[in-house]
């Protein structure tokens, strides 16, 4: 498992994202907004991000370009996002880059049709396979498949070997679903994790971001099993908190530790 860290969740500027993220201990970037508001991947300074990568020795896990964050039944708007995923997975290919990002797109009254969505992703699919890269479809709260169980059925009616699940515990849990439960649903489907943690305010009965380790995902839980299942890829940290460096930091090293102990069992009943 390879710990990194979401950097635009931090700051935007990419320099000292990656100064943090070695500093922090982790050893990847998933990168989305880097430099301006606007400056997304992969319409970003990509000479400067390629030459910042290798004097750092710091490997691009991921990429997040906004792909299908919008209402499947927009068909005009996805298609013309998969027309262009080309430029992404080129970008992809030049900062060695080998996993997209991509949402599961938005929350719909009626409910989203799956196999329209499970359609976009399946041609996002077929492209990135093409490029040696694979597509990581996010569950997300206020997104159309936000739980683990959710973006199993999903992917079971995608059924293709580049598209997988970019697994987000902490949003799982906000919609309500056993953080575990659904991993255990996404079993040998994930391809990178989101890391955050949350808690209930008892007084205005809404999720709040929590220590990491310290709220209702079940960290422990969910790296045991991560491991249980061979999962290998990014544990991408998401740093939701102010003072976000402060924050970020103490979240990275407990991320740390915890994979340590799930590396070495017996080190940590001993600790």
């Amino acid at each position: 498992m390879i710990p990194a860290l979401l950097t635009d969740t931090v700051t935007l500027n990419l320099d000292r994202a990656l100064y943090l993220t070695l500093l922090w201990g982790l050893e990847g970037v998933e990168l989305r907004t880097i430099g301006g508001p606007s400056d997304r991947v992969p319409f970003v300074n990509e000479e400067k991000l390629r030459r910042r990568l290798l004097e750092n020795e710091l490997p691009a896990v991921a990429v997040v370009p906004g792909m299908f964050e919008g209402s499947v039944r927009d068909r005009r708007t996805w298609m013309n996002e998969v027309a262009a995923f080309d430029e992404v997975l080129s970008f992809c290919r030049r900062i060695d880059c080998p996993c997209v990002v991509v949402s599961a797109f938005a929350a719909e009254e009626e409910g989203a049709p799956v196999e329209e969505a499970a359609r976009a992703l399946r041609m996002a699919g077929d492209k990135a396979a093409d490029y040696g890269v694979r597509v990581a479809v996010l569950n997300e709260p206020g997104g159309a498949f936000p739980t683990g169980r959710a973006l199993a059925t999903l992917l079971e009616a995608v059924d293709h070997p580049a598209v997988g699940a970019a697994w987000n515990p902490g949003a799982a849990l906000q919609a309500g679903e056993n953080p575990a439960e659904g991993l255990k649903a996404l079993a040998g489907r994930v391809f990178l994790v989101r890391c955050s943690d949350w808690r209930l305010d008892p007084d205005r009965g809404e999720w709040e971001p929590a220590p990491f380790g310290e709220g209702a995902v079940g960290w422990p839980a969910q790296l045991r099993l991560l491991r249980a299942m061979n999962f290998t890829g990014p544990l991408s940290l998401e740093v939701h908190a102010e003072p976000r460096t402060k924050r970020g930091l103490y979240d990275a090293t407990r991320l740390l530790q915890l994979l340590r102990q799930v590396r070495k069992p017996s080190a940590a009943t001993s600790e």
